[in-house]
């Protein structure tokens, strides 16, 4: 909703980014927070303690998810096509990525986009499925590429590295045009540029032919191959960008974490990459952000302090309960329980619900939502 007396009279002002003066000056002043945050830290130029550097590593940590999560947003939210693999493309991602570093000399900037190429062509093989089935049984398909995946991975590895299955692969700095980056302060501003240039990507494929063909086939694909619209050729097309998107993330994890293992990118953290996209909003450019955001709140603080207290009063309520298993499994308990209240009392996102709270305020004094 735009507000009241605001309208395009040009295609330029109908694509334009920002859609409003407001618009614009909110994303600068959050990007410049961004690009400030780092030196309030130890590491940075000041010295300055105001920022820890475990918040620091937990945004840098975000920034790497919410590269996926954008991607799994372009193929399920704005194309409709379920994926349970997200973990398996950024598995690939990371050991390409890692492979290069450790066994070539090609710099970190060359890696990356080669990374990002072979998820992509993993995630198009694993896409080919989408020309026959949809829903369930493509949630299914996408499935077998989570188990296939690292067992390719794992088969071959040993030849790789010499490393055998569960061991981490060490990775060395990363170095940019000579500059390695070690510090704290440097993976958090190397990841923070890939956040910004996906973010920019992602919201140009939506504006462009290619977006408004997704929205399509989202919507109705029979209706859309009336149209005209190649269907499947872009079903695949979506696969493959949300695999170069993990990809990208997982090629920037293996860099910022130093190591890589195949228990990093499992089932699991597949359904975990989901859960942020859903809770967030899928079909919303704010979404993934929204969902990392409250997922990473949750996860690092709500779910420790509930933790704790419960460990202590749990065992006495329910006297039938194991202690020694109560710290295992409570905390994926506590979690799992605030994301089904979560999706029974707000189904479409976040997302979704910061837009009903704008066009509130927008329609002030009028509206009493």
């Amino acid at each position: 909703m735009r507000p009241s007396g605001v309208y395009d009279t040009n295609y330029i002002q109908a694509q334009a980014l920002f859609r409003t003066r407001v618009d614009k000056w909110w994303t600068w002043i959050i990007i410049g927070v961004l690009l400030l945050v780092p030196l309030l830290s130890k590491e940075g130029p000041l010295g300055l303690e105001l920022v820890s550097l475990s918040v620091l590593n937990i945004m840098t940590t975000g920034g790497i998810l919410l590269i996926s999560v954008t991607g799994l947003n372009l193929l399920l939210g704005y194309t409709g096509q379920i994926s349970l693999g997200q973990a398996a493309f950024m598995m690939v991602g990371a050991y390409t990525g890692a492979v290069l570093a450790r066994q070539t000399s090609i710099s970190f900037m060359f890696a990356l986009p080669v990374a990002a190429l072979a998820a992509g062509v993993v995630g198009l093989a694993f896409g080919l499925a989408s020309l026959r089935v949809k829903g369930f049984y493509l949630a299914m398909a996408t499935l077998a590429a989570q188990f296939i995946i690292p067992w390719a991975i794992n088969s071959y590895r040993g030849d790789w590295v010499n490393l055998g299955k569960g061991n981490p692969l060490p990775v060395p700095k990363a170095s940019i045009f000579g500059l390695h980056i070690s510090s704290n302060v440097d993976e958090y501003y190397l990841v923070l540029v890939f956040v910004f240039l996906t973010a920019a990507a992602a919201r140009n494929l939506i504006r462009s032919r290619v977006g408004r063909a997704w929205i399509s086939i989202r919507d109705n694909d029979l209706a859309a191959e009336q149209l005209g619209i190649n269907v499947f050729r872009y079903k695949v097309l979506a696969f493959f960008v949300s695999a170069v998107f993990a990809g990208i993330a997982g090629a920037l994890q293996a860099h910022v974490t130093r190591s890589v293992t195949d228990t990093s990118f499992t089932l699991e953290t597949s359904i975990e990459l989901l859960a942020m996209l859903v809770i967030g909003g899928a079909g919303f450019p704010l979404g993934p952000l929204f969902g990392v955001m409250f997922f990473m709140v949750m996860d690092r603080y709500v779910v420790d302090s509930l933790n704790e207290i419960l460990q202590d009063e749990l065992p006495k309520l329910l006297t039938f309960l194991n202690p020694e298993y109560i710290p295992i499994g409570l905390p994926h308990f506590i979690l799992g329980t605030l994301l089904a209240l979560f999706l029974i009392y707000e189904p479409r996102g976040l997302a979704y619900r910061w837009r009903i709270l704008q066009a509130a305020w927008r329609l002030r004094p009028f509206s009493k939502a």
